[in-house]
């Protein structure tokens, strides 16, 4: 891959970064301002120069205005939950010496609120619902320097866990699953396997508890009894166009058996959370099961397989890219480094947009549309980033905030 192209790459993206964040009305992580200074820190960091990262405070202290002038949306994609798990990853990070324990407990009570009232109503939604506030309370928990804050956190994220028992269906014989709204449009209800919206998120969040001492016991049971859901959906076939549904319904002519290969729906998001739940839970089996679900994917190179449209994080090449790089670094296989290599090179190629930023545009898969976006998730934000990880010669975490690590 040519190192000049791709440093050429980043300096168009911060380029039109600058010129475009005052723009940006949200603060979130994966469609906000706070995400988008995520690349400016790190930008700074591989260049070894503050600048970028002037630009990036800039940015936070816009998130901060914004809620001191009464922005009020909690999420963790858009909103106030997004800027403050980016404030702790900042500091977790080194890039700042942010006093986090003064500044966001502030707004630990709004989030909370938030938490409790969307998992009653049963939306456990990473991106916009209850699974992304958890998200945020398990940083501070981890990051706080505060016994005092670290033993709210950690109620918090007990009430969490009841909460999410409470919604739990459990089918007696080791299996449970969680029901949600499939569409807004349809309001269909069924069970979403994605990492970005259904039940690999909830192995993420319980995953991610339980390496902890105190949530050990009390997430172990859900955490196996969702895999083992997910797994009964797994595909005998010889060689299936994807192991696993996007998601599965009462009605089984319904069951969307083709997922694409993205980070949002489908194998990649599934695997990548059954290796980390292998490696807390001490799983052989389940490690195996995720390195044979992960290396069927990266076979799937051509269009048809992929049915990739769009080179950003969400469900296009970079996302590919970058979770194939997170489990090359996991465990040195060859097959994932070519994978990533290739899904590299499509989002290089992908830059064909000449009224694009930096050459990419957005598919819009509803609207039938291209459009520009700035965004980690879904614009340039997420590609640089991607990038950085890839021309950095030091390991970086940011893609946590995708439970890609």
């Amino acid at each position: 891959m040519n190192k000049e192209l791709l440093e050429k790459k980043l300096q168009e993206i911060d380029q039109i970064i600058k010129s475009k964040y005052k723009e940006e009305t949200q603060i979130g992580v994966l469609a906000g301002l706070s995400g988008i200074s995520l690349f400016e820190f790190y930008y700074s960091k591989y260049l070894d120069i503050d600048d970028h990262a002037d630009i990036g405070v800039e940015m936070l202290t816009d998130c901060i205005d914004k809620i001191n002038e009464g922005y009020s949306y909690p999420t963790f994609c858009t909103g106030i939950a997004g800027a403050g798990w980016v404030l702790d990853h900042l500091e977790q990070e080194e890039f700042m010496d942010a006093d986090n324990d003064d500044l966001l407990p502030e707004l630990d009570q709004y989030i909370h609120t938030f938490m409790v009232t969307d998992m009653k109503n049963g939306n456990y939604d990473f991106l916009h619902g209850a699974i992304g506030y958890a998200f945020y309370f398990l940083n501070r928990y981890r990051n706080t320097k505060s016994e005092e804050l670290k033993e709210k956190y950690k109620t918090i994220l007990f009430e969490f866990l009841d909460l999410l028992k409470d919604m739990s269906e459990d089918d007696g014989n080791g299996k449970i699953k969680w029901e949600s709204e499939l569409s807004i449009e349809t309001k269909e209800r069924g069970y979403n396997l994605s990492l970005s919206h259904g039940m690999s998120s909830i192995v993420g969040i319980l995953t991610k508890l339980h390496v902890f001492d105190d949530f050990k016991e009390a997430s172990e049971p859900m955490l196996k009894g969702a895999i083992n859901y997910i797994l009964s959906f797994k595909s005998e076939e010889e060689n299936p166009f994807s192991i696993f549904p996007s998601w599965v319904t009462d009605n089984k002519e319904d069951e969307n058996g083709q997922s694409r290969l993205a980070w949002c729906y489908g194998d990649l998001g599934v695997a990548i959370r059954f290796w980390f739940a292998s490696k807390t839970l001490n799983d052989k089996e389940l490690a195996n099961t995720a390195l044979e679900v992960l290396k069927h994917s990266a076979k799937r190179t051509k269009v048809e397989d992929s049915l990739v449209r769009d080179a950003g994080v969400c469900h296009g090449s970079y996302g590919n890219a970058q979770m194939f790089f997170r489990m090359y670094k996991e465990t040195g296989e060859e097959e994932f480094k070519e994978a990533f290599e290739f899904w590299m090179q499509d989002g290089i190629n992908r830059a064909t947009h000449e009224d694009g930023f930096a050459g990419y545009k957005q598919w819009k898969g509803v609207d039938k549309s291209w459009e520009p976006e700035v965004s980690l998730l879904e614009g340039i934000a997420g590609i640089g980033l991607t990038i950085l990880d890839y021309l950095a010669e030091y390991n970086t975490n940011w893609d946590e905030c995708l439970m890609i690590s």
